[in-house]
């Protein structure tokens, strides 16, 4: 047997593996992977049978700024607001370009109150900071609220989401990602 038929021999073999590997990374990356309760800044919420992978709002910087500025909001994205203790919460619509759906949560995700924010007019070059800032529209929580969840203006009609509903995300998880002890005495649960 020549050297080169010895070659081509090893040569089939080796193309059969790399092509196995390479259709079971396709398959194994195209599938739907299971998504961590809280990955980096972002976690997973379950809505009835819809599941939103929505950003997380802890830091009063990143609690501030909210979803201003935004173009557009991912119909199965938006932000979840983390709190350490339940408080009643006031949101405006800061520099916002686009209606902005809000639900309150209590402590275990059951929707307290809801608001279907509008666009405010915006900042107009006379207006001071504080002068804008006070024409702003209020949406209130009542006090039992902990955390607050953003989506794009409909959605929470849309997926029928409202006073009672619960929203599933792993809230412990959550909790302790702002800071917050959730174990024996410590926290909410």
């Amino acid at each position: 047997m020549s050297a080169a038929t010895r070659a081509r021999g090893r040569w089939v073999p080796a193309c059969g593996i790399v092509l196995a590997c390479l259709a079971l990374g396709l398959w194994w990356t195209t599938r739907a992977p299971a998504l961590p309760p809280v990955e980096g800044d972002r976690v997973g919420v379950d809505l009835g049978d819809t599941r939103l992978v929505v950003e997380l709002a802890v830091e009063a910087t990143v609690q501030y700024r909210g979803l201003s500025g935004r173009a557009s909001i991912d119909p199965l994205g938006g932000m979840l607001f983390v709190y350490p203790t339940p408080r009643a919460m006031q949101f405006v619509m800061r520099d916002c370009l686009v209606p902005i759906d809000i639900a309150f949560l209590d402590t275990r995700g059951t929707v307290v109150a809801v608001h279907a924010m509008e666009v405010e007019t915006p900042r107009q070059p006379w207006e001071s900071s504080r002068e804008y800032e006070q024409r702003l529209r209020r949406y209130t929580s009542p006090p039992d609220a902990q955390f607050a969840l953003e989506l794009a203006g409909g959605r929470l009609r849309e997926l029928g989401v409202g006073v009672g509903s619960r929203v599933r995300f792993d809230v412990a998880t959550v909790l302790g990602r702002a800071g917050v002890d959730t174990g024996p005495g410590g926290g909410a649960r």
